[in-house]
């Protein structure tokens, strides 16, 4: 069976969740099922790539708040393939553009168009634990772009716009 978990950012703010996300996922991979996981980035870090664009340029594009915004998931993803192989599971993460994520080409609100699962599925057949970013997606161009809930595009929007 596949199973699919995702985890938001308070899940894997730390090492002790990171492990604990870790844990419950390896039951279910020991159960014998596919197992795909989806991840935001960890804690605060979204908000403090927020200030850190902020401290250079007050006012920066979308384009490019989208390429900042993921390295957040990136990190995470990472850190759970190495929490899974340090507990004896196979495991993989990949990016937007590994799982080829596609989405519409609107940078800080875009949406899923489809995904293309190959690279996923040759991950499972190889008995891996596939670890997905979420919230990054890539568009026609090749351009990465950053997906989130209309509440969080609204913080975000705030956010950007207090200085």
């Amino acid at each position: 069976m596949l199973i699919v978990k995702k985890f938001g950012g308070t899940s894997v703010a730390n090492r002790e969740r990171i492990l604990h996300v870790a844990k419950r996922c390896k039951k279910e991979y020991e159960k014998g099922n596919d197992v795909v996981v989806v991840l935001s980035a960890m804690g605060d870090v979204t908000d403090r790539l927020i200030d850190k664009a902020k401290e250079i340029n007050e006012t920066p594009s979308e384009r490019e708040m989208d390429m900042l915004f993921t390295i957040g998931e990136q990190m995470s993803v990472a850190l759970m393939a190495m929490a899974l192989e340090g507990l004896g599971v196979p495991a993989v993460s990949l990016n937007a553009f590994q799982a080829k994520i596609h989405t519409t080409s609107v940078h800080g609100d875009a949406k899923i168009t489809h995904i293309e699962t190959e690279r996923i599925r040759e991950e499972l057949a190889q008995k891996k634990i596939v670890i997905v970013t979420g919230f990054q997606g890539i568009d026609e161009n090749d351009e990465y772009t950053w997906q989130c809930s209309n509440k969080e595009l609204e913080k975000l929007r705030d956010r950007k716009s207090v200085v």
